[in-house]
């Protein structure tokens, strides 16, 4: 016995490592999910839940939102760490900061999410329509040291209308300071251009006109999904926003 177990030993020594990994099998892509003004990444984490639930890798990107070019390079590191193909998705803003960083060769898709999806030399301040004459007070307040932010008290009823009120009050009070150099930052190259696109526009959001969503998805040539939501169907309907994700995903997966 004390030769076999000698014999063992050195075979073991002798032999091959051998790697414990298993080869890959999931071909789907990685999941980037890319937050808006106002907010921070935080607030993807019911979609995140659910996708990763799912089998999912993701992504979820903090932009200092100061500036497109410095959102669209933060952006393109985190494509840059995931593995293999990425679908980019963007909330609101975040819409701009995907169509600038998805013409990256590892995008294979892209979801817009309440968003806007600006054409070559857009801007979301070329894209805001001015205010109709009897249009209510913007919730949206002057700019204060080349920042933005959202009324405090207005911005559940704008912004939140359909998250939990404890919720949307934390999203009012802990806002992200919006760049205006961010707010006017142009497109270049639209990677809608390029890459299939999907879009789920919440019927009843009071940042973005549902109308201009539907123009925008349109010119873009995307797949259309609509679901009752306010500007944050991302939080308040993660589910909703997850099965627009998973199709892109798919369908990228199946080619």
């Amino acid at each position: 016995m004390k030769k076999v177990a000698a014999a063992l030993a050195a075979l073991a020594l002798t032999a091959a490592p051998v790697s414990l990994k298993a080869a890959p099998s999931d071909t789907r892509p990685t999941i980037v999910l890319v937050h808006g003004a106002f907010v921070d990444g935080s607030g993807w984490a019911g979609v995140h839940r659910i996708l990763t639930a799912d089998g999912y890798k993701v992504v979820v990107v903090q932009n200092p939102t100061t500036s497109l070019a410095d959102d669209v390079a933060t952006t393109k590191r985190a494509v840059a760490s995931a593995n293999g193909q990425v679908v980019l998705v963007g909330h609101s803003y975040g819409g701009v900061v995907i169509t600038e960083a998805g013409t990256d060769p590892k995008v294979a898709a892209l979801v817009y999410v309440a968003a806007f999806a600006p054409d070559a030399n857009e801007s979301v301040a070329k894209l805001v329509p001015p205010p109709a004459p009897d249009a209510p007070p913007s919730p949206i307040l002057a700019p204060v040291d080349g920042f933005l932010s959202i009324d405090t008290p207005a911005f559940p009823a704008a912004f939140a209308a359909d998250v939990d009120p404890q919720v949307a009050r934390f999203m009012a009070d802990s806002q992200v300071p919006w760049g205006v150099q961010a707010f006017a930052g142009q497109v270049t190259l639209p990677a809608w251009k390029s890459r299939p696109s999907w879009y789920l526009i919440p019927r009843d959001d009071r940042i973005i006109p549902p109308a201009a969503q539907r123009a925008m998805a349109g010119r873009a040539h995307a797949k259309v999904e609509e679901a009752a939501g306010s500007h944050a169907i991302y939080v308040a309907d993660p589910k909703a926003t997850a099965t627009v994700i998973e199709e892109a995903a798919a369908a990228i997966a199946r080619h």
